[in-house]
């Protein structure tokens, strides 16, 4: 199950494309957008982390923070976030560790994370979790907006 909406998100640190450690408490006082995708290169993710980077489908303002996190590795990260010119951070979760914290591994593929989108504001909690039904199928973005506007 996923993480519940008003509990307290779990602190992780994965490393980024670039090997820099990327710690969540470290963003206090910015809200956070976690989209957790199941893997670089495959169609869905790729339409997803480049349209965040051309044109996003989310106002993004100087207070909030978007990543992308995956199983892939920080190589991996780094040879698609130049290939596709996305901009924003892709953190490797190679074991699923943070992705099993937030509950959201694949039910069926197990090796994956479920295509889900996690939103922590300024304070630390867990303020939207929205999971996409179908791996396959783009995530919604107006419900993430609509959380989005609701955070000061």
């Amino acid at each position: 199950m996923p993480i519940d909406v008003g509990t307290m998100a779990p602190d992780f640190t994965l490393k980024t494309q670039d090997e820099k450690e990327w710690k969540l408490s470290a963003q206090k006082g910015k809200n956070v957008v976690l989209l957790f995708y199941p893997l670089d290169w495959s169609p869905t993710c790729e339409k997803e982390m480049c349209k965040m980077s051309e044109a996003p489908p989310i106002s993004v303002s100087a207070d909030t923070v978007v990543v992308g996190v995956s199983r892939d590795s920080t190589w991996s990260h780094k040879a698609w976030k130049k290939d596709k010119g996305i901009k924003h951070d892709l953190l490797a979760d190679p074991m699923l560790d943070v992705t099993k914290k937030y509950g959201l591994q694949h039910p069926v593929a197990a090796f994956i994370s479920q295509r889900a989108t996690v939103i922590v504001d300024k304070q630390g909690k867990v303020a939207f979790v929205g999971v996409q039904e179908k791996t396959g199928d783009e995530r919604d973005w107006t419900p993430i907006q609509a959380a989005l506007k609701q955070l000061k």
